[in-house]
């Protein structure tokens, strides 16, 4: 789970794949990977409109794929890469997952429960604590978003 910065950067360029699915269904783009021992075992992107379902985040989804590849609910020995700050949702299920290890692009001060607004994924008072780092292709990651956020605005 030590991965170099261009390995780093790597991983986030496909989350930032998966949030460019979630653009092209005018969805929030925001994209996840979740990688084990350098491979990726679950994608996800936002769904929640496509699908009418409230919890299809990204995170969400990838966390049921990496759940499915390797047949267990704990996802111990991975590293979760996602475009944007998790949500208190998200962040709930990465702790359920038993995911060591986060790496976001852009923070979320509307939503942010990664460090932002709450910090429920290194909280002390919690059985299980995830390392976070934060900032990985920041630029891109936050441009996908005041893009979609700005055509939605003019729309």
């Amino acid at each position: 789970m030590d991965y170099s910065l261009e390995e780093k950067e790597a991983f986030m360029r496909e989350a930032l794949l998966e949030a460019e699915k979630a653009l092209a269904l005018e969805e929030i783009p925001i994209g996840c990977v979740l990688v084990k021992d350098g491979q990726i075992i679950g994608r996800g992107h936002n769904a929640r409109e496509t699908l009418n379902r409230a919890v299809l985040h990204a995170e969400i989804m990838a966390i049921e794929a990496a759940n499915a590849h390797e047949g267990h609910w704990r996802l111990l020995d991975t590293t979760l890469f996602v475009t944007i700050e998790p949500c208190v949702m998200c962040s709930g299920a990465i702790g359920l997952a038993r995911i060591p290890q986060v790496v976001y692009g852009a923070t979320n001060p509307k939503f942010g429960a990664a460090g932002s607004l709450y910090n429920i994924l290194e909280d002390s008072r919690l059985n299980h604590r995830v390392e976070v780092e934060v900032g990985i292709l920041e630029e891109e990651c936050a441009g996908i978003m005041q893009r979609f956020f700005r055509e939605r605005r003019k729309k």
